[in-house]
């Protein structure tokens, strides 16, 4: 199956309201439109440790470099990024361990 999308939130000055996130699918994972300037928040529901991943898109002299990992503890919120597109690609792949995290992407508009 193809990756779960997770919308990205444009921040405004004029405010922007909190979004429902997407909850987190380790079997599929997940993607990101990725225009550098966007950064994700991971929160973990549940009651232990989780780690969410982001996967890099090119190798380095041939080899796969591994995936940048995050561990957000119990019950904690992280906000991670941003994610510049030579390093991580148009279309960021992020991967969960669990369904107890749940992602938003967040961009803020009209920087220049």
């Amino acid at each position: 199956m193809p990756r779960v999308n997770v919308p990205v939130t444009q921040i405004t000055r004029t405010g922007t309201p909190d979004t429902t996130p997407t909850v987190g699918d380790a079997v599929n994972n997940h993607s990101v439109a990725n225009d550098g300037s966007m950064w994700i928040e991971a929160e973990n529901t549940g009651a232990v440790s989780r780690t969410v991943s982001a996967l890099f898109v090119n190798a380095v002299d041939g080899v796969t470099v591994d995936p940048r990992t995050w561990a957000i503890p119990a019950g904690a919120r992280r906000r991670i990024g941003p994610f510049p597109v030579r390093l991580y690609g148009a279309m960021l792949q992020v991967n969960v361990d669990n369904a107890e995290l749940e992602l938003s992407a967040y961009r803020v508009a009209g920087q220049a």
